[in-house]
């Protein structure tokens, strides 16, 4: 898909400077507490101004402190804009995929052309090469290859057929070859393309759990400032008055609205929104769609990760390595055997099985073509495969198989032959050295081992080591038996791992980490996985997977690799990282304000005479000229912080891989230093240009 627009695109600012206007509208602001108090007093302060000029009392003070409140909510609702417009340009991208094709409906074994906005769930239409797919269904004939690059980017085509696991299909893209019959599995209005731009737009994005509570944090502490600010005018007249000196502190309304929010937690309350959308926008640049933010963020609090074994931590394609042969039997008379029952087997194991015997033996193929040879398909229940050839000179027919031990095993006591021990002990160590072993046998006699070997990814471990640091406990679920899944467990670094799991399994294993109060996320593909996809806390279900899956996850990796639920978890760990760091900048910045603010104005009670100022002024740390000039550049501070801050809340603090205890400390002594420091430095080289100014 395409690539969101960079930040200083001219287009992009032109259209979040628009909307940001737009969402002035109280009825917008007023789902942003912190946001809606701010531009209610920039409003009052704009009817005082109004009225001073109605009275002809002018004062510069009043006017900049209001424009630059203003200003402030209109940064708070540019940096939203700013991260909505990234995802508007990538649903626009999006929205030309969703082309308005035409669809050939099946009824009655007729085929009719209607809109593909007409289609129904339940419907039947044919696709053939160069036809647009209409809508998001399920291939029930058929086998086709597809361009998807409408949606996930990538140019090469993909394989959709009946019958499998490959048998989703996605409205808007394009069959290249072939024919297929699909079946519609969406409701108008509510294909993965229509739910994939919602998010992106971000027009229907609901806040997340962890968002409402620091919204009611947030709330909370803007109304006990609320409540401080506005009893100071009562406490500043008693004072004063006792003081001797009833004008030493002058709070007009618009000082005390900059007074207000300046210590309410504008920063963090004008980025919150921005944060959690821009968190969907990194994981969509990643060809991942969310289909809720409460997805992204529970990724980043998961601590149990379970991954398949083949296609993540291996390569998934085993291949032979060795020979094996049993006692009184040579490698030669095996790699003949094993070739012979392999000459058939279209798969990668049994492709590998005759390249390694014509290679390691100089064993030819030979022709075994029917009516000569009977081949002997792979079934699930019979785990074996092999050839009947028929005996020369009156010799029985030739009956060899491979497969599992245990298969074979039985096959040949079914003819009346022992499975030796040595063969049984070379399957083990095989199974013990993380490889798969396949037993070969002829009638009743078991000819030797084959080693096959399924090569871990590499540098998988090393992730593995980094999501251990980063307090996630990773499982390993496959279907080899223990021995086997031990040795790769222990190759690969994982913690722990499910040997023979079926679906069930699976199932249980999450919902037994979940009652021990662990969050749980993993990957899947087939029908057979959407139990456990619906389970989980957060569950990616594979684009080419099928529909049953799809809908059964909160994510779908539109480029099927199931290795990048690592990178899921990253993006979202690294949300609630950023949200926590802008968090503690803007507590801390508005502690820093306080100390900024407060001694300027009033300094002036108390005092002797106007040599020697009253005790307060003693917490004026920065010298800060005039109390007009100091209340101006903290609210001109409050305005630009936000606009500096925009940048991180999109791109997101970088995250390394800590635990929770040294992701907080490094957070209060980078964010939390930071910002006590930021408005003291700032405050001051602002108050030195106004003054040189002249303007407060």
């Amino acid at each position: 898909m395409r690539t969101p627009s960079s930040l200083l695109d001219p287009g992009l600012l032109k259209a979040a400077g628009s909307s940001a206007f737009r969402k002035l509208d109280p009825r917008v602001q007023w789902a942003n507490p912190v946001m809606f108090v701010t531009e209610l007093g920039a409003v009052l302060c704009t009817l005082a101004v109004a009225g001073n000029l109605l009275v002809g009392s002018w004062d510069g003070f009043d006017l900049q402190a209001t424009l630059w409140l203003w200003f402030t909510v209109f940064f708070a609702s540019f940096a939203e804009a700013l991260a909505e417009g990234r995802g508007k340009a990538q649903a626009e991208s999006l929205k030309r995929a969703r082309t308005q094709a035409t669809a050939r409906r099946l009824q009655n074994d007729r085929e009719e052309c209607v809109a593909a906005t007409e289609l129904q769930k339940g419907d039947v239409v044919v696709c053939e090469a160069e036809d647009i797919i209409p809508a998001d269904g399920e291939v029930i004939e058929g086998i086709a290859t597809v361009d998807e690059s409408a949606i996930t980017g990538e140019s090469a085509p993909v394989i959709r057929e009946s019958g499998g696991d490959r048998s989703a299909v996605t409205g808007g893209t394009r069959v290249i070859s072939d024919r297929i019959v699909i079946r519609v599995t969406s409701e108008k209005g509510n294909t993965f393309l229509d739910r994939m731009i919602t998010m992106v737009e971000g027009a229907q994005r609901q806040r997340t759990p962890n968002e409402i509570a620091l919204g009611q944090l947030l709330l909370g502490l803007t109304a006990a400032f609320v409540l401080a600010v506005f009893t100071l005018p009562a406490f500043t007249h008693y004072s004063a008055a006792a003081g001797g000196k009833p004008d030493a502190a002058p709070l007009s309304l618009v000082v005390l609205v900059c007074l207000l929010v300046c210590l309410i937690p504008t920063t963090i309350g004008g980025l919150l929104s921005a944060i959690g959308i821009s968190g969907i926008d990194r994981l969509i640049r990643r060809n991942v769609m969310a289909t809720s933010g409460r997805a992204v963020e529970a990724a980043g609090d998961i601590d149990v990760l379970l991954l398949d074994k083949t296609g993540t931590i291996t390569l998934g394609s085993r291949r032979a390595a060795a020979f094996l042969p049993a006692p009184g039997l040579t490698p030669n008379q095996l790699a003949d055997a094993a070739q012979l029952a392999s000459l058939a087997d279209a798969t990668p194991e049994g492709r590998s099985i005759v390249v390694l015997a014509k290679e390691g033996f100089n064993l030819r193929g030979r022709e075994v073509a029917a009516p000569h040879a009977k081949f002997v398909p792979f079934t699930a229940q019979t785990r074996m495969s092999g050839v009947d050839l028929p005996g020369s000179d009156g010799q029985p027919t030739r009956r060899i198989r491979k497969g599992a031990a245990s298969a074979v095993r039985t096959f040949v006591e079914s003819q009346g032959g022992q499975f030796p021990g040595e063969v049984a002990a070379a399957v083990d160590e095989v199974a013990r050295q993380g490889g798969t072993p396949l037993v070969v046998a002829e009638n009743g006699r078991v000819l030797g081992v084959i080693q096959l070997k399924d090569v871990v990814k590499g540098g998988i471990k090393e992730r593995f080591a980094r999501l251990r640091r980063m307090g996630i406990r990773t499982v390993m679920i496959t279907g080899d038996n223990p021995l086997t899944a031990a040795a790769i467990a222990a190759e690969a670094g994982v913690d722990d791992f499910m040997a023979q799991a079926t679906p069930e399994d699976k199932l249980a294993r999450i919902r037994d980490e979940q009652a021990r109060g662990h969050l749980v996320a993993m990957t899947g593909d087939g029908t057979n996985d959407a139990p456990a996809l619906a389970q989980a806390d957060v569950g990616v279900a594979m684009n080419t997977g099928t529909q049953a899956a799809r809908e059964a996850g909160n994510m779908v990796d539109l480029d099927s690799n199931p290795t990048k639920l690592i990178e899921i978890v990253e993006i979202g760990k690294q949300l609630l990282t950023t949200r926590g760091a802008l968090t503690t900048f803007s507590i801390a910045n508005d502690v820093a304000k306080y100390f900024a603010i407060l001694p300027a104005m009033f300094g002036g009670l108390y005092a002797v005479n106007a040599a020697r100022p009253g005790p307060l002024s003693a917490l004026n740390l920065m010298h800060l000229a005039t109390p007009q000039s100091a209340i101006l550049s903290a609210v001109i501070f409050n305005a630009l912080i936000i606009i500096a801050l925009i940048p991180l809340a999109l791109r997101g603090v970088r995250y390394r891989p800590l635990g929770a205890t040294a992701v907080l400390r490094r957070n209060l002594f980078v964010y939390g230093l930071g910002g006590l420091a930021a408005p003291f430095v700032g405050i001051k080289l602002l108050d030195l240009l106004i003054t040189c100014l002249g303007i407060a």
